[in-house]
């Protein structure tokens, strides 16, 4: 079966709303398939160019971004974070690098639990927080998934570092360069955010007995991520969220992210990323153990985790993208149908490519 059949398939049965999937080999678009709606309220057709915001699949761009500034000198792997951002060393976080932010490592994956989605648009407030933060462990020791502070600690390096948003830097140095300045985004001008896709809730909300449930069997989860930050279709849709810098996830397209991976591993029209002596330092295992906050087995490259070959980042709503050093080949599944942590459409989608 194609990947176009796959996809209409998923969509005439239910499981999905929207699909976009995208395959880039050796710097040409080879597959850019598309399925169903963008808004089903409306009736307005997902297309390639719809950007969906696709929870942490966008920090595949935060970390690339980090790289492109380690290239041009602004800091290196080993640099302090307190060299850029001196406050950070309280509660002994001196020891904490750019290498420890890009490897999930510093310590600080857990936010307060009055933590609200308006705080996280106020930019300088979750910084002070992250600043003045206890390390859960020494910095450079363990590892564990920082879900939403990973987009602030390196979106602070980069501001620190140039004196710019990280939104702007991903515009001038990633998207602007491969033509994809309407399909790659931090913040989404609230003028553009009428082309987005809506995102559908997959199930009902979670209800107070399934977040007791889910406490008492993974009690770091909601100290990571705070009752009201847990993923949803209803906290991404908010405008004020859309149009604010999270760059803990991001608003793309498949084939925008697809083209966006592919650039570090050769030439895109003309446009190449990173150096082949840089990518073949983001691409080795920089750490491995258990994962401090899901107890899951880790295994990460400079700021990507290591899927089998290939490197990049799921999302919480099923969406995924990755690029394969030793292959050349990228791949993206994005959709916005918010199924939390299923990746059935991804795997459906993968099986039709082998095949």
């Amino acid at each position: 079966m194609s990947v176009q059949d796959t996809i209409d398939e998923l969509v005439a049965e239910g499981v999905e709303t929207g699909v976009q999937v995208a395959v880039y080999e050796h710097g040409e678009l080879v597959v850019d398939a598309v399925a169903g709606l963008a808004d089903p309220a409306t009736g307005r057709a997902m297309t390639p160019d719809t950007p969906i915001f696709s929870t942490s699949t966008g920090k595949g761009m935060t970390a690339t971004v980090l790289h492109i500034l380690v290239q041009r000198g602004v800091f290196g792997y080993d640099t302090p974070v307190t060299e850029l951002w001196p406050e950070f060393g309280a509660h002994g976080k001196q020891a904490a690098t750019v290498r420890h932010v890009l490897t999930h490592a510093v310590g600080v994956p857990g936010l307060p639990a009055d933590t609200t989605p308006e705080d996280l648009a106020d930019w300088a407030r979750m910084c002070e927080v992250l600043a003045d933060a206890e390390p859960w462990w020494e910095p450079g020791t363990r590892t564990g998934y920082h879900a939403i502070t990973f987009g602030y600690l390196a979106g602070e390096l980069v501001r620190r570092g140039t004196g710019k948003p990280i939104d702007q830097v991903l515009l001038e140095e990633v998207a602007a360069p491969l033509g994809l300045s309407q399909e790659l985004y931090f913040a989404v001008p609230p003028a553009e955010q009428a082309r987005l896709a809506r995102l559908v809730p997959g199930g009902p909300p979670m209800d107070e007995a399934t977040i007791r449930q889910l406490t008492e069997a993974m009690p770091l989860l909601f100290k990571a991520a705070p009752p009201a930050l847990q993923p949803s279709a209803e906290l991404y849709n908010r405008t004020d969220f859309l149009s604010a810098n999270v760059p803990a996830g991001g608003t793309v397209t498949a084939r925008g992210i697809a083209r966006m991976y592919a650039a570090p591993l050769g030439e895109v029209d003309g446009v190449r990323l990173l150096t082949p002596e840089t990518l073949d330092l983001v691409s080795a295992v920089a750490i491995e153990g258990t994962d401090q906050v899901f107890g899951n087995p880790a295994r990460l490259a400079l700021g990507y985790a290591v899927i089998g070959g290939a490197l990049g980042w799921s999302g919480a709503n099923g969406s995924h993208a990755e690029f394969d050093p030793a292959t050349g080949r990228t791949f993206a599944v994005t959709k916005n149908r918010f199924g939390a942590g299923d990746f059935n459409t991804v795997e459906r989608v993968r099986a039709a490519l082998a095949g």
